[in-house]
């Protein structure tokens, strides 16, 4: 007899109803603040040009189009609804990210995203703190610039540091050899998630901002202490990074200069080059309001709601069952 599949829930019952709570707090959440509930499509046209984010491709044949990339964020999207005069915006949304997965990953998972016309950065870590702390019943957090946190724990300043001693730095998780081809950002982004991220929110939820302006993304920028930075945020909770909220940018022409950018990036890393979203351009052209949005990972959330330590233990059916 042939070994069967494994057709069981990795969830609980207690955690599938948990999550049923979860996203009725998060509906009535925004019903309260007469936040619109949208829908957009998981399946788009176009997928995304960041370097560090790979989507999945889907084979159709509709209307002479045969194919499209399954979303890794509703963001374009919905920036297409408020530069058509929306409002202030929301959406729980399935998002699909390629070799992602791990104990807090996995390739497809559920997102919040939402926009909130007239907000900053500021006012949205508010708004965003009022949403987790409301539903995991835990102290609002603190705020830590990234410059900050780095010197902190990972004893280098970002701004300053030269490329050689963040080699010389990065040696404890890398080869010589593998250090070779990472650049300034990626080894950063190697020091933030080995020797930043593990201490963040331990004691309290904590906020990351003024991030880079090279990890700007699609943040506006501007100068402290001399130097430019994005007006990001990034919530931990026990060392999970829970959110990605920006101030947005509402220029065309520097947003198509950014996607240039990823581009020639992700060619120099050996991937392929990503076809820009027009569509999403010509909104942002036609006028997106003045607004801060945020995608919030709604999985990791449950799994601090229900002290889970692997993601599989509050889905249903992860990719190795689905």
């Amino acid at each position: 007899m042939k070994n069967q599949p494994d057709w069981q829930p990795t969830a609980s019952r207690a955690a599938l109803k948990s999550r049923a709570q979860q996203s009725a707090f998060v509906r009535g959440f925004f019903a309260q603040r007469d936040v619109l509930e949208v829908e957009t499509p998981i399946l788009g046209r176009c997928g995304v040009t960041e370097p560090n984010l790979d989507g999945v491709f889907a084979q159709i044949d509709a209307q002479g189009i045969k194919g499209g990339w399954l979303q890794t964020s509703p963001e374009y999207h919905m920036k297409r609804l408020l530069a058509a005069d929306s409002g202030a915006i929301y959406q729980i949304s399935k998002v699909f990210r390629n070799g992602e997965r791990g104990s807090r990953h996995n390739p497809e998972f559920s997102m919040l995203e939402w926009y909130r016309t007239g907000f900053d950065d500021k006012a949205l870590m508010e708004e965003v703190a009022d949403l987790v702390c409301g539903w995991l019943q835990c102290p609002r957090p603190q705020v830590l610039s990234y410059r900050k946190a780095m010197i902190t724990w990972a004893g280098i300043d970002p701004f300053v540091v030269s490329k050689n001693d963040l080699h010389q730095r990065c040696r404890e998780w890398l080869e010589p050899e593998q250090l070779e081809d990472l650049s300034r950002d990626g080894c950063l982004d190697l020091l933030m998630s080995f020797a930043v991220e593990p201490n963040l929110g331990t004691e309290a939820p904590v906020f990351i901002n003024q991030y880079p302006s090279s990890q700007a993304s699609l943040a506006r920028l501007s100068s402290v202490d001399g130097f430019d930075v994005a007006h990001r945020f990034e919530l931990y909770i026990d060392g999970i990074e829970l959110c990605n909220g920006y101030w947005e940018l509402t220029h065309s022409d520097e947003q198509r200069a950014r996607f240039e950018a990823d581009n020639r990036l992700r060619i120099a890393n050996g991937k392929p080059e990503m076809e820009i979203d027009e569509a999403f351009l010509a909104a942002i052209e036609h006028g997106l309001p003045d607004c801060a949005g945020v995608a919030l990972g709604l999985d990791r959330l449950l799994m601090l709601k229900v002290g889970a330590r692997n993601i599989a233990d509050v889905l249903a059916f992860p990719l190795e069952r689905a």
